[in-house]
Parts: C-alpha cells; structure tokens; sequence
C-alpha cells in the first residue's frame, strides 16, 4: 500500500520536515512504500493550501495520507473541516495520524473490528481538529488582548508590523508583469515565495 507524506509548519522560522524521519520510519514499520513527501510553510487554517491541494490531486483510491498530527493537517474552522474531510473521503484515501493509534487500523483491510474501530476514530479525529482550532483561537485571542494592553498603556504606541520584503514584492510584481497568465504558484515558485504572497501582492494591484 502506498503512502503520502503530508508535513506542514506554521511559519518559514519553523521546519515543516522536522517530522520527516520519524513518519518514514512509521511508514516502513506499517509496510507501506513512500508514494509522496509534501511540506510547506502555511498557516493550518487556510484550507486551500498548494501542497495539500496537490497530495489530494496525485494521491489514488485506498492509499494512505500520513500525517504527524491531526493539527498538522487542520487547526480549520468546523466548515473546512468537514469539507476537507468530505474530499478525503471522495478521494477514496485512507488518512492516518501517526499518534492517533485508532487511525493505524485503517491500514488494514476492515472486518467488523475495522468498521467500530473506524467510527471511533472519526469521533477522536472530529474532537481533535476541535481543540486544535480551539487552540488556535486562543492563541489569537491572547495576542489581540496583548496588543490591546500596550496600546491602553501607552497611547501613542503601535505595532511595527513585519512590513513588505520590498525586493521579493518587486520580483513578483515583475514576474506578474512579464507573464500575465503564469498561475499564482508559478509565480510563487520562481519568485521563491508563499502563493500567499502571489495572492496578496495580485490583490493590492487590483485594489489600487
């Protein structure tokens, strides 16, 4: 049986294939051959994201997408969830999360067992993408209560922000330019940058 490697980190600081090793050697002690790595740097409550795209697009019927964690794959909100997991369904692929012991049954061919066993652990994976979005929001939640803090301490203050990379905003605004029809990930690929950037950069031209 094959398998999908699907890594995914919050921010470029973090290494999306820190967990790269340990789901190879998952993947061999289970006896399924590596079909696929995808990683990328993007935030998990962003449904469309490119790599996931692309493993859902390549991935075929009755194989295994193999996650760390159930917030490696979403910290989406409860709509995205069920879409996503309605695509994963459709596709026919088998997902498991590697310290989700109840999913490791979905790599062998179901009987009875399989089947109680599956619907326990759709109920785990629907109770942890909760608390991993819940997670999420309250990691929000505490940085906008912080923001709030500083600015009733002190008046004047506001936030430096992280700004615009102007030479990368540059290279894909001539990128852009010079190849009007290339996709956003193209684009992204070239310029050596999220398709978040593409996105945002083809927005703000649009805007103004």
């Amino acid at each position: 049986m094959k398998a999908h490697l699907y890594l995914r980190a919050s921010t470029k600081d973090q290494d999306a294939l820190r967990a790269k090793a340990s789901l190879e050697a998952f993947a061999a002690d289970k006896g399924l051959a590596l079909a696929g790595t995808y990683s990328e740097n993007i935030s998990g409550t962003k449904l469309n994201r490119p790599e996931l795209m692309r493993l859902l697009n390549t991935a075929e019927k009755g194989e295994v997408l193999l996650v760390e964690s159930v917030d490696r794959l979403s910290r989406l909100s409860q709509e995205d969830w069920e879409t996503l997991k309605a695509t994963i369904k459709d596709k026919g692929l088998r997902l498991v999360i590697a310290d989700l012991p109840t999913s490791h049954m979905l790599i062998q061919d179901k009987g009875i067992t399989g089947q109680i066993m599956e619907v326990i652990n759709n109920m785990l994976l629907d109770l942890m993408a909760t608390m991993a979005r819940l997670d999420q929001e309250k990691r929000v939640d505490r940085i906008k209560q912080g923001l709030e803090n500083k600015k009733a301490a002190q008046p004047d203050w506001k936030p430096a922000g992280k700004g615009k990379d102007k030479e990368l905003w540059g290279r894909v605004q001539a990128l852009i330019a010079k190849h009007p029809t290339m996709s956003a990930d193209d684009v992204a690929k070239l310029a050596e940058c999220g398709v978040a950037t593409v996105y945002r950069i083809k927005r703000e031209q649009k805007a103004g």
